[in-house]
């Protein structure tokens, strides 16, 4: 990141974790601090807004885990009927933090894993 950014104010996540279907994810995404300070800190409001809700942060932690069918996923406790784990499904899908690779199952795509467990690093502490 230095090479790219120099000097320059920055901010920036990085990590690893394990990829979807098998090995490893090695992350690590920035933005001059001006950009962000110059944007609309609105837009991410639908982002945010999909994974402020308890189910759909358990279902993004389940399939994080590795469950990834829906029928699994909807076969966990406390997460409702099938239709409201679809329902949730469907809103973390729309707002790209899970997608169906295939018809029934469920995967978080890789650019958005490490942000995903940032955003709930920066959210524990």
């Amino acid at each position: 990141m230095r090479e790219r950014y120099g000097d320059e104010d920055v901010v920036l996540y990085a990590g690893t974790a394990p990829a979807p279907g098998g090995g490893r994810l090695r992350w690590q995404y920035g933005l001059p601090t001006a950009a962000l300070l110059d944007g609309d800190f609105a837009d991410a409001a639908e982002r945010l807004s999909a994974l402020a809700h308890p189910v759909r942060l358990a279902l993004a932690q389940a399939v994080l885990a590795g469950v990834d069918t829906a029928a699994d996923l909807a076969a966990l406790p406390g997460l409702g009927t099938s239709g409201q784990v679809y329902h949730h499904l469907g809103q973390l899908s729309a707002a790209g933090w899970l997608r169906s690779p295939r018809r029934g199952h469920w995967e978080v795509p890789g650019d958005r894993v490490v942000a995903l467990l940032a955003l709930i690093l920066i959210a524990s502490h």
